[in-house]
């Protein structure tokens, strides 16, 4: 199955494979999520979701905890962790 995953920053809507990671995503088509999960800056991915959120993965403990730590609002999720499983529009935090 197929989802269209919407980057609202660059204009860019891109179908992938459910289950696919935001971060994958974002990469490929130069969107401007911000990560330093490889420089252990856990966090910097935080992604607004503009629409879908029903159609992003289940947070982990991980994420709830990491969005807790950054006061994240409910409609932010940490792109290296959320999986798409359906249509969903997000873009960088503002």
């Amino acid at each position: 199955m197929k989802a269209k995953l919407t980057f609202a920053d660059i204009g860019v809507t891109v179908t992938v494979p459910q289950g696919t990671r935001i971060i994958e995503v974002s990469e490929k088509v130069g969107a401007g999520i911000e990560y330093g999960c490889r420089e252990s800056d856990c966090g910097t991915c935080l992604t607004e979701v503009v629409s879908g959120m029903e159609h992003l993965s289940e947070k982990s403990t991980f994420e709830t905890n990491t969005l807790a730590q950054h006061k994240a609002p409910p409609n932010m999720r940490l792109a290296c962790q959320t999986l798409v499983l359906g249509d969903a529009v997000v873009k960088p935090r503002g």
